[in-house]
């Protein structure tokens, strides 16, 4: 092949000899030795880089020969060598590994490596974390102090330069703005280290899934989780949308026989416990379905709705025959729920009037075969269950013992504990043919807390704790997810992404994993900022570059431990200024006890119940504080390499549950009773905290004050998605309750002037924002008010529009803009909703904000009690127009303040135009800055007067009236305060 040097020269990768990476095969001075024609490889041995033996001068000569045959092995054309041809007719490999290997034809000898030693896979993390690229984070946190000292050197020239003509102006916004400038730090600062991270879902199958020397028959090696959804009104939280999530939980790809699905019914409430029965009959097909078909989203519901082409990706040729008949299931499904009222009152009204009929038969027997003139019913109008007995919890008619606050404990398994080996399905003539299909389902429990007048129940909070307590009995899955009832698993494979996080290097000091809130049947402008985006990509995001993400509510994986109140096994104590000086603390006491008595017992769990103190903080049910143990165990990482702390032996986890009992039930019906609570820690160190309407931020901030971490897991196809209510009215009244929470944070023991050592000063920054807040809004409606004042007072805030005060303003504009553009671009959230997020914050703060500082003050100094009613979920219903409730008006008093704001800068700006206009010297700098403020305080009111206006641009009657009364307040005030005289003054006018 001489002349052809580019069959080799591109070459860089040593592999075993072909004809074209070998340069001297081509020459007649090819040594019979064959040492310096091979070359040298990373693969081979020493006696094969110096001679190779007989079998190897065979099949060089072979190649050889083959080789010589210009005419077989050139291409026509382009005289290129053809590898495909030299394969086909020497039947030659190239390289090991992943391709061919043959065993007749060894290129290593005898003593080489096999195949075998390239099946070894090394030890792999399963996670990485990604950090943010320093074109963009560096310029991003160099112009944040370029503004902090622009602000600095502002605010000094504002103090120096009052306005003599308007102090009060003055000193007013001068307050509002030094205000402004702490509140920007605070939300700022903890934005300075943002991170991406990455998981590795095929590494957690290798390590998990697979056999091994210690799972030699490949069961699932993962730990046990706990899935919880809370319900507590069936009118406001439909039915068949919380059975939709139970679906999509129990399909989830997850060890079927490591998972367990529990609901708490706080309303105790019959439709509810029938819906589920009714979901958990049609899961008997749909969850064998989806794993046949490999269905995204598990969510019937959502699937159906799907716009793309179900068929794609779709290889299975009964797809279609599968997927319309499991419509036909679905839709007998939804009537079947929708029905489900009517048909509990029929039953119930059946066996009533059964029962009074007895009744009014025993009181003719008793008085002689007459009906007694002065006989009064006393048959108790009861709700009935299909078994004819009676309801135990919330009845149609509440009586005692039967109404909501008031009503026995509900426990019910309601699909049995799963089978520890697959149960593959079979063809049914009636059914689908799941040949080949695991059938089994998931554990799923019924769970309704015991209510008695005269306890504190503490609301959602309790109700979690209830279900804590009863699924450590129950299952003791060491990993808890939690949901609300409207959010569905949008992923299958979400909980394995969060699961890498726990069980990698470093996992044993996490404590929940977050996952961001993703939104469905959001208007396509989200013109109430429901996606919240700038807060779960942009701040949550950045936290997790610090000790982690706050708890938001939902979308949450708990580690059971943390939640227990325990501290992490090895935590950082941040001392000096601003935290720099760390001290690295190792509590993990099970290890250190054990290895003095023997090494090999270092993974077992910690047993003594002295250490722990479980009687007095977790209450006297034995069964449960034996169960904490356990659980800790069992959420350890593998110990399969020196840099894992903390582990468990690998193939610990691959024996079977102990099945249920009626002994075990009991228990756990035992514990969600409502005296349980009583004298233990449960809600003020253990499990979800009490004593906040946001139980969930007090909740992650006491363990990250533990010295707990958490993670914020973005996954690549969302993990979990719900809905929001995009009504603005029931927007406001959500912010209203995180707003009042964090007013009640404020002043409580959780502020975060209070935090420990092991809490990092940014971090500590972060929540200290959560509590301060909602302050803002007394600011930021006084500076929503001064543009109307110096419009009517025909002052400005400065005494002029001088050089220096347009210098500032430009820079701080710019580098504001600046930062954001930056913001936008690592957090990957568009510009269109990071500006929805500052119209809605002035909004929000304009309204919500403003009344719950009021509330939480009022409960503070007062102690009134807050109450709030459930945020309505939506179950889609209104086909014609699915955002139609975007477009209702409903009154609130919560609309008088952005309403005034709104309509006092209008009116004000009409009446500095005509001003200045009929003014003898017109001062038009004053003019132009007062309305370019107005202006900026309108652009901001544009949605909250879009909502007003409802879908076809209507004004409300409430509007004109409001503008009314506003305006003859105003002009009456204007009098009082400047009485009319007939002196024309320079720059103003008296009327």
């Amino acid at each position: 092949m001489t002349g052809h040097q580019n069959d080799y020269t591109n070459y860089t990768v040593m592999m075993p000899p072909t004809p074209d990476n070998q340069p001297g095969t081509s020459d007649s001075k090819h040594d019979g030795a064959g040492g310096t024609t091979y070359g040298t490889t990373r693969f081979a041995s020493e006696s094969q880089q110096e001679g190779g033996g007989p079998k190897m001068e065979r099949r060089m000569s072979s190649v050889l020969s083959s080789v010589n045959n210009k005419s077989m092995l050139l291409r026509s054309q382009t005289q290129d060598f053809d590898h495909n041809r030299w394969l086909f007719e020497t039947k030659g490999t190239y390289g090991v590994g992943n391709a061919f290997w043959q065993d007749d034809h060894n290129y290593f000898g005898d003593e080489g490596v096999n195949m075998s030693d390239f099946m070894d896979k090394p030890w792999k993390p399963l996670t990485r974390k990604i950090k943010i690229p320093g074109a963009i984070l560096s310029p991003y946190r160099l112009l944040v102090v370029i503004r902090i000292v622009i602000l600095a050197f502002f605010l000094a020239w504002r103090i120096r330069n009052p306005n003599y003509d308007a102090m009060w102006l003055w000193g007013i916004s001068i307050v509002c703005e030094i205000w402004f400038a702490f509140s920007w730090l605070l939300d700022i600062l903890p934005k300075l280290n943002p991170i991406n991270r990455s998981t590795d879902l095929a590494a957690l199958h290798d390590k998990f899934d697979q056999p091994s020397s210690t799972n030699p028959t490949g069961r699932s090696d993962l730990p046990g989780i706990d899935v919880f959804v809370s319900t507590a009104d069936p009118e406001k939280e439909p039915p068949l949308v919380t059975a939709n999530t139970i679906l999509s939980i129990l399909c989830a790809d997850y060890p079927i026989e490591k998972l367990a699905c529990y609901i708490s019914d706080d309303g105790g409430a019959i439709l509810t416990f029938e819906a589920m029965a009714e979901a958990v009959k049609f899961a008997e097909v749909w969850v064998p379905f989806c794993r046949k078909h490999n269905i995204e989203p598990r969510n019937p519901d959502a699937y159906f709705n799907l716009k793309k082409d179900p068929t794609k990706n779709k290889k299975r040729p009964d797809f279609v025959k599968d997927r319309r008949w499991i419509k036909r299931e679905y839709d007998e499904f939804k009537v079947r729920i929708n029905g489900l009222p009517e048909l509990i009152r029929k039953r119930s009204k059946m066996h009533n009037s059964k029962e009074e009929k007895k009744a009014k038969q025993l009181a003719k027997e008793k008085n002689g075969g007459t009906l007694p003139t002065d006989y009064t019913s006393e048959v108790p109008k009861a709700t009935w269950m299909a078994d004819g007995t009676h309801w135990p919890g919330t009845w149609y008619s509440p009586t005692p013992d039967h109404s909501k606050g008031d009503h026995a404990g509900i426990l019910q398994i309601m699909s049995k504990v799963p089978d520890h080996d697959p149960v593959m399905g079979f063809a049914d003539e009636k059914k689908l043919d799941f040949t080949g299909i695991d059938i089994r389902v998931p554990m799923f429990a019924y769970v309704s807390r015991e209510k008695r007048p005269g306890y504190d129940h503490n609301k959602k909070a309790g109700a979690m704790n209830a279900m804590v307590r009863a699924s450590a009995i129950l299952s003791n899955g060491p990993f808890i997810l939690n949901l609300d009832c409207d959010h569905y698993i949008y992923n299958s494979l979400a909980m394995r992404e969060g699961m890498c996080f726990m069980m990698d290097r470093g996992g044993d000091r996490v404590c929940y994993i977050q996952f961001p809130q993703r939104f469905e049947g959001i208007d396509p402008s989200d013109r109430y900022a429901n996606h919240n985006t700038v807060f779960f990509d942009g701040n949550m995001r950045a936290l997790d570059g610090l000790q982690g993400p706050m708890y938001v509510g939902t979308g949450c994986m708990f580690r059971r431990y943390a939640l227990y109140g325990f501290e992490p096994p090895r935590f950082i104590e941040h001392t000096g200024m601003f935290g720099r000086v760390k001290t690295k603390v190792n509590r993990n006491a099970p290890q250190i006890r054990d290895r003095n008595d023997d090494d090999d017992e270092a993974m077992q769990p910690l047993t003594s119940d002295s250490e722990m103190g479980y009687p007095q903080k977790f209450g006297s049910s034995t069964m449960f504080t034996e169960s904490i143990a356990v659980a800790e165990f069992q959420a350890r990482p593998l110990a399969d390499h020196k840099s894992v702390k903390n582990g468990r032996p690998p193939g610990a986890l691959i024996a079977p549950r102990p099945p249920l009992d009626a002994p075990t039930v009991a228990e756990a019906i035992a514990v969600i009773s409502c005296w349980y609570e009583d004298k233990t820690e449960w809600g003020d160190r253990i499990g979800w905290i009490y004593g906040s309407v946001t139980e969930d931020v007090v909740t992650g901030y006491r363990m990250h004050n533990r010295g707990w971490r958490s993670i914020y897991c973005i996954t690549r196809r969302d993990a979990f998605r719900g809905t929001a209510p995009i009504n603005l009215t029931d927007r406001l009244h959500q912010v209203l309750r995180w707003a009042t929470g964090s007013v009640e944070i404020f002043f409580s023991r959780n502020n975060a002037f209070f935090a420990s050592r092991r809490l990092k000063f940014l971090q500590r920054i972060s929540y200290l924002n959560v509590g301060i807040y909602p302050f803002t809004s007394v600011f930021l409606v006084v500076y929503c008010f001064i543009p109307a004042l110096s419009l009517f007072s025909g002052q400005f805030i400065v005494s002029g529009l001088n050089t220096a005060f347009l210098i500032y303003l430009l820079l701080i504009t710019i580098c504001l803009t600046l930062i954001s553009l930056l913001e936008v671009k690592w957090s990957g959230i568009a510009l269109e909703e990071w500006w929805r997020n500052e119209q809605f914050w002035v909004i929000g703060g304009t309204s919500a904000h403003l009344v719950a500082v009021i509330q939480g003050l009022l409960k503070v100094v007062a102690g009134i009690e807050i109450s709030f009613t459930l945020t309505s979920k939506s179950a889609g219903e209104d086909e014609e127009d699915v955002y139609a409730d975007l477009y209702i008006v409903k009154w609130t008093s919560l609309f008088i303040m952005p309403l005034t704001i709104l309509l006092i800068n209008c009116i004000a700006l009409i009446m500095g135009i005509l001003r200045t206009v009929y003014s003898v010297i017109p001062e038009w700098n004053k003019l132009l800055g007062n309305m370019f403020f107005s202006f900026w305080v309108l652009s901001h009111m544009y949605p909250f007067a879009k909502g007003l206006m409802g879908k076809r641009g209507r004004v409300p009657t409430i509007i004109y009236v409001w503008s009314g009364i506003l305006s003859i307040t105003i002009a009456l005030l204007w009098i009082t305060i400047d009485p009319p005289s007939d002196t024309l003054q320079s720059g103003s006018i008296d009327v």
